[in-house]
């Protein structure tokens, strides 16, 4: 995929947890566990809305876009 989750390194500058995240944003860890390792296909923009008001960030830093070159792989 072309979207790169850069939520671990927003944590980390804010130094917040995963658990004190999801208890502010309103979600199961699991779930914010799993767009924090990209394993999601999908973020509903209230839960990013969320993620940005707690972090005070924008999406962009929370989301980048890498061009994939032909012949490279999809999976980052």
């Amino acid at each position: 995929m072309a979207i790169i989750l850069r939520l671990d390194r927003m944590m980390a500058d804010r130094k917040i947890s995963l658990g004190e995240l999801a208890s502010r944003v309103g979600i199961a860890n699991v779930n914010l566990s799993n767009i924090k390792t990209g394993k999601i296909s999908a973020i509903r923009f209230s839960t990013l809305d969320a993620i940005c008001d707690v972090l005070d960030c924008q999406p962009g830093d929370i989301l980048e876009y890498k061009r994939i070159e032909p012949g490279e792989d999809k999976k980052l």
